[in-house]
């Protein structure tokens, strides 16, 4: 009985070591936020989808932000501005459970990808489109992020607002931030579109549960809370883009 043991034992472990060794790495995906909260950081609901897909997609995720301060802190209770002061690493450290870097560590040669949520912190804190539309300033950390995961041919996924990252730093890109009319207030933020126009870069019409592909710069967009919908028709959109910056890897 024991030497049936010891076979049995010699017989499986090579072929257990076999089947380790065969399967496919996991992508390793850097996720960029811009605070917690919708109005001054990243939209949690986004975010939130964003690690639920990566994680059902079997992906190695790592955690980044800025370490800046926030442009401001809104009270999400009346919308309104507080005089408090908040960093944008600090906050963003909720949504990633404590586990998240400075945007400054993030070593393009060690990920696949690199995906940005939106909420108005991806246009306040990340840039300052918020302000400056068009002729909007970007961090200098995101800047080098994005640039740096197009220049490798890396994919890059953005949604909601985050779109116009890509459109100011990539000339000649297109994507999608949804629609360029409100169809009676179903699109608030429809005149974003025209902005992406502005900065050089081509806008696709898609609704909130497709996607947009630029093939040739591997961007993903989808709009996300661009539109005034339920909640699981962004989750069913975030979930597209995930699935499609998985499939470039």
């Amino acid at each position: 009985m024991l030497a049936a043991a010891h076979l049995l034992r010699f017989v499986t472990a090579p072929l257990a070591r076999h089947i380790h060794m065969s399967r496919p790495a996991s992508a390793k995906v850097a996720v960029v936020l811009s605070g917690c909260g919708v109005y001054d950081g990243s939209e949690v609901h986004e975010a939130s989808a964003v690690m639920v897909h990566l994680s059902r997609g079997g992906a190695d995720v790592a955690v980044f932000a800025p370490d800046v301060d926030q442009m401001h802190v809104i009270n999400h209770t009346k919308g309104e501005p507080s005089d408090e002061k908040r960093n944008v690493l600090v906050e963003s450290a909720r949504i990633a459970r404590g586990k998240i870097a400075a945007l400054s560590t993030l070593d393009v040669g060690g990920h696949d990808a690199v995906i940005l949520p939106g909420g108005f912190g991806a246009a306040k804190n990340l840039c300052t489109f918020a302000v400056d539309g068009p002729d909007c300033k970007v961090n200098p950390e995101v800047e080098k992020t994005i640039k740096s995961f197009h220049e490798a041919k890396k994919p890059i996924g953005l949604c909601c607002i985050a779109p116009v990252l890509a459109a100011k730093l990539i000339p000649g890109c297109s994507v999608t931030v949804g629609n360029d009319l409100e169809e009676g207030g179903r699109w608030p933020y429809a005149g974003t579109a025209g902005a992406v126009g502005k900065m050089g870069a081509t806008h696709i019409r898609r609704d909130v549960n497709e996607v947009y592909v630029d093939t040739e710069n591997k961007i993903v967009t989808t709009p996300a809370f661009m539109c005034e919908t339920k909640l699981h028709e962004i989750y069913d959109g975030v979930g597209h883009m995930v699935k499609e910056v998985l499939d470039m890897v």
